[in-house]
């Protein structure tokens, strides 16, 4: 294995180079295992490429081999037959212990040493790699401070004395710590709170989105598994691949009542996670800044359709919803009307925006930039014609493009 040099090689030979990609294609070519004892194989005769710099996530119901699949890759389970190729290099051919120090691994409950610090379980794979103290040190901080741990605060505390989800960020820190093109992930958020869980999600899609590795990520969670990934294996029993797709084609195109029984009843909701709010065309109202006049603004409003209005303030942010009937009997713009708040951002998920419209009384959100700008406003009526959309689009054309390339969540 090469370390990550952006130079992505597939099995037809090189593939475009990308500086932005850090991680290397992976391929599975009838991969199977069967366990001594047994005659059933645990995983039977999988083939699939993984993409070099994006997430594939394999989810499937307990005991289908999908643990089993994702643990061939760096020989943690040795294949029975079969061939994995790394970067276009047969890892069977690479040292057992040289090929899982090149290939980040973070599992459920983080894994963690007790009887370590924090500093010293990240540097782990760095001591073994036999990187000089200086180096891993400013490596330990650098990783920490990727994860949202400050290393002044964090360093030197043991595992018992972090919260389950602090354990999982220096747990995924430690994968990262050698800078390893591959990561595997086997079900890492299992064992946090909902609230924690999603946390780690985002962090994760931020890591991402900064790093460009190739992830595999195992879960039986389809929710987690659209969340995250740019392409999802739906593995059936012995690792079959039901579908291996991208999560808007499996949503919209499960290939079979096996799949969309996986899915379950809620896909059209699940595909509000795939897209951002600065995807949807906005909706606009009248606006006007604080100091602006009240008999001047009401006096724009009425040559507007519009029942409510956004005051922003000087620095063009969201302040207050006011009524246009109401406004001329407003003393100024600054006080009266409802405090604009629950706004999301354009790049906040549509699942998102709808939770936050549906706490409003107008079902309607206001949605702002990255400096919290006003930008639009999004409306239960956007969210619906963007689900018709979407399956319009894949029910009108069900090879549509959408369909054949990774998820693009940068």
């Amino acid at each position: 294995m090469t370390t990550p040099t952006g130079q992505a090689t597939g099995p037809d030979g090189p593939a475009r180079t990308d500086p932005t990609v850090s991680g290397v294609p992976i391929v599975l070519d009838e991969v199977t295992k069967i366990y001594p004892g047994q005659d059933t194989p645990a995983v039977d005769h999988v083939s699939l490429d993984l993409p070099a710099g994006h997430t594939t996530v394999f989810v499937g119901p307990s005991g289908c081999g999908k643990t089993t699949t994702m643990r061939m890759i760096n020989r943690l389970i040795e294949p029975t037959s079969g061939t994995i190729t790394i970067d276009g290099e047969d890892n069977r051919r690479l040292d057992a212990d040289t090929l899982r120090r090149s290939i980040g691994y973070a599992i459920q409950a983080s894994g963690l040493f007790p009887h370590m610090t924090v500093a010293q379980n990240v540097a782990t794979v760095p001591r073994l790699l036999k990187w000089n103290r200086k180096r891993i040190r400013e490596r330990v901080d650098e990783m920490l401070e990727l994860v949202g741990l400050p290393p002044g605060d964090y360093r030197d505390r043991y595992p018992a004395q972090l919260s389950g989800g602090q354990q999982q960020r220096v747990g995924v820190a430690r994968a990262l710590a050698a800078d390893p093109p591959v990561l595997l992930m086997d079900e890492p958020f299992g064992a946090v709170d909902p609230i924690t869980r999603a946390s780690l999600q985002d962090e994760l899609l931020r890591l991402q989105a900064e790093l460009h590795k190739t992830i595999v990520f195992v879960t039986h969670d389809f929710s987690e598994a659209v969340r995250l990934g740019d392409r999802i294996a739906v593995l059936g029993p012995g690792s079959s691949v039901l579908q291996f797709d991208t999560p808007e084609a499996i949503l919209t195109s499960p290939a079979d009542e096996t799949v969309s029984g996986f899915i379950g009843d809620d896909a059209a909701l699940k595909t509000l996670t795939l897209r951002r709010v600065g995807d949807v065309d906005l909706g606009t109202t009248t606006t006007a800044r604080a100091s602006e006049s009240p008999a001047d603004f009401a006096s724009r409003l009425r040559g507007t359709s519009d029942e409510w209005a956004v005051v922003l303030d000087e620095a063009g942010r969201p302040l207050r919803w006011v009524r246009g009937d109401r406004v001329a009997q407003m003393p100024d713009l600054g006080s009266g009307g409802q405090l604009v708040s629950g706004t999301v951002t354009v790049d906040s998920t549509l699942q998102e925006a709808l939770d936050g419209l549906l706490s409003t009384a107008s079902a309607t959100t206001v949605v702002v930039d990255h400096e919290g700008a006003y930008r639009g406003t999004l409306g239960i009526d956007d969210l619906v014609d963007e689900l018709r959309r979407i399956h319009h689009r894949h029910t009108d054309d069900p090879t549509s493009p959408a369909g054949n390339d990774p998820v693009d969540r940068s």
